[in-house]
């Protein structure tokens, strides 16, 4: 688990430059699947064939992370920066990041210093707009080397820490190995199983999208993480989930509702199967399944989240049971996949 976590966490993509990490899950892909292709906005898209009578259930999972792009770089070398996907301003302070430019340059993001803010400035919250990078080179250096609309990813190792994996980019690569993991444990199934690690969906879903349109799915299961704020100072009933008690079961988020048959079938599964779940409601935010509801005639679908604390930011962390609990509920959903219908 931790050496594939690994590579896929720390392999970059923000949204719309997403070829590095496409090319790894593609080649982590290939030998799961039978056929694997690209869309044409560049989801990795592979199809495990089943019966002829089966259901057409599309997996879901974003290969991009949330970043930035280059958007000014002043004749001192100070770069600026557009975010692609929501950031909190409060977790760039002193941050380290890379610039993919001609070479992948390490550099700091910079603000102004404390010691020489006004008593006014001081109370102010720190904006986006108020970060810049430094590369530590001229400017002339930094022009040579970096253009605008370049990529910049912050760092954040991969690590274990206790009971749980800690990384940068958890959201979404844990989704994809949830997917590619699945599609390696699965055994018999009518269902022919459309695993697509999809695109740009910190910037709106886009990818998952255009795939679904493209795919006509019956079932769709997206793959994301979701909020675990059991944390001091949290009310209990703020947790959304917590950490360890099991993959979390989507009913609704800010982008959709899911499909209550299909929500209780996985939970019927995860009980026969002692797979630990738990229920979940997330306020705001969605995820993929966000796009299966908008095709033509929709599909039946939902979410199966992986808690996770401190979500968007170089820390994110995810239990090591929970994990595996994802994994061994999605195997043994799609290898039961059409026995019942969804429908009202």
């Amino acid at each position: 688990m931790s050496e594939l976590l690994r590579k896929l966490t720390q392999t970059p993509g923000t949204p719309g430059y997403e070829h590095r990490i496409r090319t790894l899950i593609y080649e982590e892909m290939k030998p799961l699947v039978d056929e694997i292709r690209y869309d044409r906005m560049g989801s990795v898209i592979g199809v495990k064939k089943g019966s002829a009578d089966g259901p057409r259930v599309m997996l879901a999972a974003h290969m991009d992370q949330i970043g930035f792009l280059v958007s000014h770089i002043d004749d001192n070398g100070f770069i600026r920066l557009n975010p692609t996907g929501g950031f909190d301003p409060r977790t760039l302070m002193a941050q380290r990041v890379v610039v993919h430019g001609k070479e992948d340059l390490p550099g700091v993001m910079g603000s102004k210093p404390i010691h020489v803010l006004s008593d006014e400035e001081k109370k102010k919250q720190m904006k986006i707009e108020d970060y810049f990078v430094d590369l530590g080179l001229p400017g002339e250096k930094v022009k040579e080397l970096v253009r605008v609309g370049n990529m910049v990813t912050w760092v954040g190792e991969f690590d274990e820490i206790g009971d749980m994996y800690v990384s940068r980019a958890m959201d979404d690569r844990i989704g994809v190995y949830l997917m590619l993991e699945a599609l390696r444990a699965v055994g018999d199934h009518k269902a022919t199983i459309i695993a697509v690690a999809t695109v740009q969906e910190e910037v709106g879903l886009r990818g998952a999208r255009a795939s679904a349109m493209d795919i006509q799915p019956d079932i769709g299961i997206a793959l994301d993480v979701t909020i675990a704020n059991d944390v001091p100072g949290a009310s209990e009933k703020d947790y959304v989930t917590k950490m360890g008690e099991g993959i979390a079961i989507k009913r609704m988020d800010g982008a959709s509702i899911a499909t209550p048959a299909l929500c209780d079938h996985l939970e019927e599964i995860a009980d026969q199967k002692k797979i630990k779940w738990q229920p979940e409601i997330l306020p705001k935010g969605g995820t993929d399944a966000g796009a299966f509801w908008q095709i033509p005639g929709g599909a039946f679908y939902t979410t199966l989240s992986v808690p996770s604390r401190y979500v968007h930011s170089t820390v994110e962390l995810v239990h090591k049971q929970d994990v595996q609990g994802g994994v061994d509920l999605l195997a043994a959903f799609l290898e039961r996949a059409g026995e019942r219908e969804y429908g009202y």
